[in-house]
């Protein structure tokens, strides 16, 4: 998504990020060499027990993880990892922040990005809330050092606790459903992308996620032309749909297109999001999009049956993105020889054949949960797709 951001802002936010001790690393050898000098091995330890416990969706777990990485020192090597994240969502929200007045920051964390809001505009009054104490206590410190007034932060878990006031914009990133390891809903069949409206299994991806709770909190206190601006872990279809399901559910509709959020965590390339500006009970000509994301599959040649392909050593046609399904579709002859259907425990549906069109051979994959992968070779190297049937078979229970 672009991001509407000129050279003088965004040099005030590199400024903002170093007084909070981050600093950008692109490179993940400098930055686990800077990380091994700012840590000692028993805070590295400490730091990766409780990254584990996180993990078991326990709520108290995760306070004390964000409890320990609030620590001075911990806090500017974890969060340097996610420098460009914070850049490219900043800028954004940023950017958003338009004509309101009264705004609240939902799961403000330490502060580093509301702290960046309230600096640059200072005649908007900001209400930041986490239930990390140690995270609020760490956003107040540094919010009185920059001598800001016009910024509270409150330790306050909606899930339990009512909000009070009213707010003209509400920002929530990576803080709705925080539940990553979550797969969302699967698709009907192997078949199709589509999903079904089944109230059960909504409410249920609602209460695992506690996306539902946290959503009716922050409406009770939205005004009634107020807006949202949101950025979840989403992108894969299977979360995005009842996400925005979720939304559309209690009102929300959109008032932009929703965008990516690109950044890089030190050198691996992440496309997040998508990023929502929504508003209750407006008249909207914008739709809540259901379809696959628009993929980087190899174009499929219908009449020659695979794509060109110059490298001997690759096979003719390799597609693991959503329009591999398309290719499938349209092979030439279809004739399978070997297949198995089969449905696991967390609701998956997963599918896998070998076959053969015209001159050549195809192995295809797919499952419920969005995921597509279509192998096209010449007769005399199908034994390597016997190989990805097998693996995949001796993975299912």
């Amino acid at each position: 998504m672009p991001v509407d951001a000129n050279d003088e802002v965004r040099s005030a936010f590199h400024e903002h990020l170093a007084r909070w001790g981050l600093k950008r690393f692109t490179s993940d050898r400098d930055y686990f060499a800077w990380q091994r000098r700012q840590l000692s091995s028993a805070d590295l330890n400490h730091l990766n027990r409780q990254v584990e416990l996180k993990r078991s969706g326990d709520y108290r777990d995760e306070i004390a993880f964000y409890d320990l990485t609030s620590r001075p020192t911990i806090r500017s090597v974890i969060h340097s990892q996610r420098y460009d994240y914070y850049e490219a969502v900043g800028l954004s929200v940023a950017s958003r922040l338009g004509d309101a007045q009264r705004v609240l920051d939902f799961g403000c964390g330490t502060g580093i990005l509301t702290t960046f809001y309230a600096r640059r505009f200072p005649d908007k009054e900001f209400i930041a809330i986490d239930r990390s104490p140690a995270s609020i206590a760490a956003a107040r410190q540094q919010s009185k050092e920059m001598g800001q007034t016009n910024v509270r932060f409150d330790c306050l878990d909606v899930e339990r606790e009512s909000l009070r006031g009213s707010f003209d914009l509400i920002l929530a990133t990576q803080a709705l459903m925080q539940a990553e390891q979550d797969p969302g809903i699967p698709s009907e069949s192997w078949r199709t992308f589509t999903r079904a409206h089944h109230a059960e299994r909504q409410t249920d991806f609602e209460q695992r996620t506690g996306i539902g709770a946290r959503l009716d909190r922050l409406g009770a206190v939205l005004d009634s032309a107020g807006r949202m601006v949101v950025c979840e872990k989403v992108r894969h279809l299977a979360r995005r749909v009842p996400f925005q399901r979720a939304l559309a559910d209690r009102g929300f509709q959109l008032i932009e297109p929703p965008g990516s959020i690109r950044y890089r965590l030190i050198e691996e390339a992440v496309d997040d999001g998508p990023l929502y500006v929504v508003q209750k009970g407006r008249g909207s000509s914008l739709v809540w999009d259901e379809s696959p994301e628009r993929d980087e599959g190899l174009v499929f040649d219908r009449n020659t049956g695979v794509a060109v392909q110059t490298d001997s050593s690759r096979p003719l046609y390799e597609n693991h993105w959503p329009s591999a399904q398309t290719a499938w579709e349209q092979l030439k002859d279809r004739a399978v020889t070997q297949e198995m259907t089969r449905q696991q425990s967390d609701g998956r549906q997963v599918h896998v054949e070998l076959g053969i069109s015209d001159e050549v051979r195809y192995f295809y994959c797919a499952n419920t949960f969005d995921q597509r992968q279509l192998v096209i070779v010449e007769p005399a190297r199908a034994a390597i797709l016997k190989d990805y049937y097998q693996e995949i078979i001796g993975g299912m229970p």
